[in-house]
C-alpha cells in the first residue's frame, strides 16, 4: 500500500507541473545515465535540454573546473548532434584537453568578442540555430530580460545553452532553468601514478521545478560517478566508542 501511495503521489507531481507551466524537457538518455544521482533532481528525473542553464564562479581555477564539468555533460549531448558553439572574450579553454571528456576539439566553434554586449547578442544568434548541440556564452551580468531572450530563443530551436558568470556583481534573478556552481576538490587515491581522476564540489543552486542539492562527483571512464562525503570522527568520539 505504501508503493502504491508513492506512485500515486509521484504521478500527481508529474500531472502538477503543466499546470504551473512547465513544458515537458527534451530527453537525451545518454546525457542522464552520465550525470548519475544528479539527474533525480530535475523534474521527471531528466537533465533539461533545451533550456539555459547558469553557473557562476569567481576564481580563474573555478572556470576551469566548471568547463571540465561542462565538457561531461557535453560529450553525450554531441554525440549525435554535431557542433557546439563557445563565445567569450578571451581564451578560457585549451581545446586538446577536450579530448578527455570524449569531444573532439573540431567540433567546438570558439568565438572571440570584446564587448559583454556582442557576447550576449552572438549567444542569442546561435541560439537560434537548430543545428548546433549546444551555445556556451562567458559573460559577467545577465539581466532578467537578456535571460529571457536566451530562453525564449531555445524554446524554438530546442538548442541547449550555458552562460558562464565570473564574478557577477549581482546574483539577479534570471529566466534560466538551473543555477550551479562548481569548484575543484581533491583527487582520490588510486593504484596507478599520476594526479587521479578529476573531482568536483557540484552545486545545485537552483532549479526550476526540481530539487536543488550538493554533490562531490568524480569524473571517471567518461561518466560521472557520485563520491559519498566521509566526515572524520573526533579522536575524544572515537575513544568512547572503543
Amino acid at each position: 500500500m505504501a508503493a502504491t501511495k508513492a506512485d500515486i503521489i509521484t504521478q500527481l507531481r508529474k500531472d502538477i507541473l503543466p499546470l504551473q507551466g512547465f513544458k515537458t524537457a527534451l530527453k537525451n538518455t545518454a546525457v542522464d545515465a552520465n550525470l548519475g544521482p544528479i539527474k533525480n533532481a530535475f523534474p521527471n528525473a531528466s537533465f533539461p535540454l533545451g533550456a539555459i542553464h547558469e553557473f557562476i564562479f569567481s576564481e580563474a581555477e573555478d572556470l576551469a573546473t566548471t568547463v571540465g564539468f561542462i565538457s561531461g555533460i557535453l560529450a553525450p549531448l554531441m554525440h549525435n548532434a554535431g557542433v557546439s558553439i563557445w563565445i567569450s572574450s578571451s581564451k578560457s579553454v585549451f581545446p586538446p584537453a577536450l579530448q578527455s571528456f570524449g569531444i573532439a576539439p573540431d567540433k567546438i566553434i570558439f568565438i572571440q568578442l570584446k564587448k559583454e554586449k556582442e557576447i550576449l547578442w552572438s549567444m542569442e544568434e546561435a541560439l537560434k540555430c537548430s543545428g548546433v548541440a549546444a551555445v556556451i556564452g562567458e559573460m559577467q551580468e545577465l539581466s532578467f530580460t537578456a535571460s529571457r531572450r536566451l530562453q525564449l530563443a531555445v524554446e524554438q530551436s530546442h538548442v541547449t545553452g550555458f552562460v558562464f558568470r565570473r564574478n557577477p556583481r549581482n546574483l539577479n534573478t534570471t529566466a534560466c532553468i538551473t543555477r550551479w556552481k562548481i569548484t575543484s576538490s581533491l583527487s582520490g587515491l588510486t593504484d596507478m601514478p599520476g594526479i587521479g581522476f578529476p573531482r568536483w564540489n557540484v552545486e545545485l543552486l537552483k532549479v526550476r521545478n526540481g530539487k536543488p542539492g550538493k554533490w562531490q562527483i568524480e569524473f571517471f571512464g567518461g561518466n560521472f560517478r557520485y563520491i559519498p562525503v566521509i566526515t572524520a570522527i573526533p579522536l575524544e568520539q572515537q575513544k568512547k566508542t572503543g
